[in-house]
């Protein structure tokens, strides 16, 4: 019997594997799909001699340690996305489009130099290759009591998996679709999971490659927009190499899922007419590659093709939580503290799993106790210095993310979503942080389920919250952008109140994973007071 099945092989799923190998936790991973990577797909192109990502493309340091982390770890070449440039504006399909000033479209986004699947081959480069099975999708998830089976269809056969415990490394509305569970799952999962959007899965993306980046040689950056009602491509970017030699410029489709199916034997010459009409005849002919995830059974269900009217909004705790004794996870970027939805929030939905999983699933093998030459004062002491770091930081992470949301679509509570997602931020690094500390946990107690080392730990949070708080009404208070959105730049007493619960949500979900990155990593013999 498998200890833990990992069902899904996206990056949620491979960073959750990778992290159960290094902790000498068994497992087994299954995908539906005959590759690894999920939304995460890089196309070789013929005439540009380089891999296009028809997923995600960039990642921002900025704001996602996590990706920005693992790229470095994992050795991997990054690179600037090209911003530099005349961005066009094409509002009148019969007009020329007009250039605007040189902007930073992207916001200091970077790519990974052979495309973002260079990410999900080195991570399963990791695993062991008999712990991976493609082309099994999951239908059916029983409660037997002390273990649970998996039902999945593999080509034409049924193949019968128990396990320990499952983690669903999918998108929350793929797994209300598709699978079915015994017991039936409770009401207020069901809905979460039926709120939730999976990113991106109603998109489709263009890219097409060239033998020269000619709109660079005419001082475009590459960055279009086309606002008109007849437009084929909504947004379009520079899609070259770090060395700008080897040419591919990328889009997403304006047209909708419906409308993607209906044109579909014209799109690529229609793809080939916007290119050429933004940067000249030119560049109409191309090599092609075009990827419409709504057409994708594992990536979009049924309500996905319906879009949200805003910027999809995660981190629905009921998601994160674990169900039927243990033996049921979720997982997956949509379920995500920090940054749901991008490749980030995959990573951020993996270590969190980790945690849990190890809370439930002791290792096969642990230290030796004592004896591991690790003062856990120092290390508590090194976490207190990086906490007391963030306070340098704090207000430029808040600005940036408020500027992002400022210039969405989405103007709702800017402050409240700012606010959220700097602390969430600075928990996330927090997180990282503590998994590159060493400690020792032998003869470090669990009283009622809590380790000892967890109050020395967010000890050295006290006024961080506090100091976000005075500096954030200061900021509002004298920003010229902010006098814009009636009652932003002096919010409200009820206002405060709502944001103060947000954070205080996001505080308690720390403290939980604080507590669980302890607790996993303690030998059984200190547990057993728990």
């Amino acid at each position: 019997m498998l200890e833990t099945a990992i069902v899904g092989g996206g990056l949620c799923g491979l960073a959750l594997a990778s992290g159960l190998e290094a902790q000498g936790r068994p497992f087994a991973l299954f995908e539906a799909r005959s590759r690894l990577g999920g939304r995460v797909l890089s196309i070789l192109s013929a005439t540009a001699g380089m891999r296009l990502d028809l997923g995600p493309t960039w990642y921002w340091p900025d704001t996602q340690p996590g990706i920005t982390r693992l790229v470095a770890d994992l050795g991997l070449v990054t690179f600037p996305q090209n911003d530099g440039g005349t961005v066009l504006r094409l509002h009148d399909h019969d007009k020329k489009p007009v250039p605007s000033e040189a902007e930073s479209v992207h916001g200091g986004a970077r790519r990974v130099e052979g495309g973002m699947a260079s990410i999900i081959e080195a991570l399963a480069g990791r695993l062991p290759a008999d712990v991976i099975r493609l082309d099994h999708a999951l239908r059916v998830v029983i409660d037997r009591g002390d273990h649970v089976e998996l039902e999945f269809r593999h080509g034409d056969a049924l193949v019968t998996v128990m396990a320990r415990r499952v983690v669903l490394a999918m998108p929350p509305r793929v797994v209300d679709e598709q699978v079915r569970f015994e017991p039936s799952l409770d009401e207020t999962l069901v809905e979460a999971m039926r709120e939730t959007y999976t990113w991106m899965a109603g998109e489709a993306k263009g890219v097409i490659a060239y033998e020269r980046p000619l709109w660079r040689e005419a001082g475009y950056s590459g960055n279009a927009y086309v606002t008109h009602e007849q437009a084929v491509f909504g947004e379009v970017f520079d899609a070259c190499d770090a060395t700008g030699t080897r040419a591919a410029l990328g889009g997403f489709l304006a047209l909708p899922p419906s409308l993607r199916q209906s044109f579909k034997a014209g799109l690529p010459m229609l793809m080939g007419n916007q290119m050429a009409q933004l940067f000249g005849p030119e560049l109409e002919l191309g090599e092609q590659h075009y990827q419409d995830w709504a057409t994708e059974d594992f990536t979009c269900s049924r309500r996905d093709l319906i879009p949200p009217d805003d910027h999809p909004h995660y981190g629905n705790p009921t998601l994160r939580q674990i169900f039927w004794d243990g033996k049921l996870f979720f997982g997956g970027s949509e379920t995500a503290g920090y940054a749901g939805g991008y490749m980030e929030g995959a990573l951020d939905s993996a270590r969190r799993l980790v945690r849990d999983v190890g809370r439930v699933a002791p290792a096969v093998a642990r230290e030796p106790r004592g004896a591991t030459g690790v003062d856990n004062a120092a290390s508590v002491a090194e976490f207190g210095r990086f906490v007391a770091g963030q306070q340098a930081h704090i207000l430029d992470a808040y600005r940036k993310h408020l500027n992002k949301l400022m210039a969405s679509p989405d103007k709702e509570i800017v402050t409240q979503r700012a606010m959220v997602a700097t602390m969430e931020q600075v928990f996330s690094e927090a997180l990282l942080q503590l998994e590159h500390l060493s400690f020792d946990m032998a003869g470090v107690p669990i009283e009622k389920g809590r380790s000892a080392l967890t109050p020395d730990i967010l000890k050295t949070f006290d006024g961080l919250i506090q100091y976000l708080i005075d500096a954030v009404i200061e900021y509002n208070r004298t920003s010229c952008a902010l006098s814009n959105f009636p009652g932003e730049d002096k919010p409200s007493r009820d206002y405060m109140q709502a944001i103060l619960r947000d954070i205080a949500a996001a505080w308690k979900e720390f403290c939980l994973s604080v507590n669980a990155f302890f607790v996993a990593r303690t030998p059984a013999e200190a547990d057993a007071g728990a």
